[in-house]
């Protein structure tokens, strides 16, 4: 074969060369592929894959069936649930290394064979190996990614691979960076990131556990961790490939442009999210109303403060809003909460009985304070009866308010109608008056 001696980069990009490398392609199929050895061992590789499809169809099922009958968790079914995929290139890998041992003694030339036995134990290996990693989707990357370079290093192209993607740079700054630089960083970031979650997600559990803590201090303390845990991990990927940190300086200014304009609300609401965790204004557990908005604070993230209400529907506000807004916060700094509730009795009844039965009611209702203790005001005469004031204490408002009043009225209902206290409803009397209607005179 010709030998090339031109940079990499320049046979891409020169038209002249491609000629070169066509003649030297059908060379190699000429050479190596349609010759008889080959044709034989190819003919053996079709026919080990289509005895081991039918094969590994069969054992996929029953160890589907072994998992659905005794589900396992953890490491355990990570392992059934690989054996399972693999099932195919295991038994395919068998038939192959029987298929080496037989050309052997037969004295075929089985280079195709050997090499499609080395993808296919690498390809198992790393399977087995990617077990540990919990995510699947991170699991089938990262098996990928390992296979690929394996495959590159079996069929003898890795350098010359390396060596080109060494050459594609481009200019950031000051410096070149290489796609090779890139590959590298994205593949130390992703391995330095797969540590810090493990090492996140134990952290994580130790604060979530302490009792030294309180809930808005460990959620400012869990999202500190994970963005520390972050940034070490990009500027030690970097700084392990070699790259110089300086380089970044103008994409560090761009990105302070882009948070000046573009995102200058998502950094808002980052800071403002900051704010609420450090002042613990709000924070998990907490009943507030904002706007037309009143629920349980379930959680506070970077972005949001969600907030669920008794219907069950999930509000997330932005965290800008909860600074710039009136909140209310009822149990904020204690979970005390006064309610009032109007009731009306008619004019003929016995105001003073009214009364006492409502503070009776109001006793018997079980979620009412009895100290602070209820009580029963005169709050106006107005158009159709006298209403009463109740005004009552709860300490659990993140119980909600409708259902404690609902309770309070019904009892109320119920020991008027047993004194004969009559509750009004609005009424109009009409006075018809009769009047004589003088006859016009006749016409003349």
């Amino acid at each position: 074969m010709e030998e090339l001696t031109t940079p990499l980069i320049d046979q891409i990009t020169d038209p002249a060369l491609w000629s070169v490398w066509l003649n030297n392609i059908l060379d190699w199929f000429r050479t190596d592929v349609f010759v008889a050895d080959t044709l034989i061992c190819i003919g053996i590789i079709a026919l080990a894959a289509t005895i081991a499809w039918p094969l590994a169809s069969g054992l996929r099922s029953r160890i589907q069936n072994f998992i659905a009958a005794q589900p396992r968790s953890g490491v355990i079914q990570r392992i059934l649930d690989t054996v399972r995929d693999v099932a195919f290139p295991a038994i395919w890998l068998f038939l192959q290394w029987v298929s080496v041992i037989l050309t052997e003694q037969w004295d075929l030339s089985n280079a195709s064979l050997v090499v499609t036995t080395s993808l296919l134990t690498a390809w198992v290996i790393i399977q087995f190996v990617t077990i540990f990693v919990r995510s699947r989707f991170w699991s089938r990357t990262i098996a990928m990614t390992a296979w690929f370079i394996a495959a590159l290093n079996i069929l003898g192209i890795l350098n010359p691979t390396i060596e080109f993607l060494d050459e594609v740079s481009f200019s950031l700054g000051q410096a070149t960076i290489s796609v090779l630089t890139v590959i590298q960083a994205l593949i130390t970031l992703g391995i330095l990131l797969w540590i810090t979650a493990i090492a996140g997600q134990i952290t994580e559990s130790k604060l979530k556990s302490s009792q030294n803590l309180s809930p808005s201090m460990q959620v400012l303390s869990i999202k500190f961790m994970r963005i520390l845990l972050g940034a070490v991990a990009f500027i030690t990927a970097l700084a392990i490939v070699g790259v110089d940190l300086t380089a970044f300086a103008v994409v560090g200014g761009a990105v302070g442009v882009g948070i000046g304009f573009g995102l200058q609300k998502i950094f808002a609401n980052l800071i403002s999210g900051f704010i609420l965790l450090l002042d613990k204004s709000i924070k998990p557990g907490d009943v507030i109303a904002i706007a037309d908005y009143y629920g349980r604070v379930d959680s506070l993230t970077a972005r949001y403060v969600s907030v669920t209400t008794r219907d069950g529907v999930e509000h997330l506000i932005p965290n800008e809003d909860l600074i710039i807004n009136r909140v209310e916060n009822w149990s904020h700094s204690q979970n005390l909460l006064r309610l009032r509730k109007i009731v009306g009795v008619h004019y003929k009844s016995d105001v003073h009985k009214a009364m006492e039965l409502c503070l009776e009611a109001a006793k018997e209702t079980g979620r009412i304070l009895a100290d602070p203790a209820p009580n029963c005001l005169m709050k106006e005469f107005a158009d159709s009866s006298v209403n009463l004031e109740m005004r009552f204490w709860i300490n659990d408002p993140m119980n909600g308010r409708a259902n404690v009043v609902s309770e309070l009225l019904i009892r109320i209902w119920d020991k008027f109608h047993a004194n004969n206290i009559e509750i009004p409803y609005p009424q109009r009397d009409l006075h018809l008056k009769s009047s004589e209607i003088g006859q016009l005179p006749a016409e003349s």
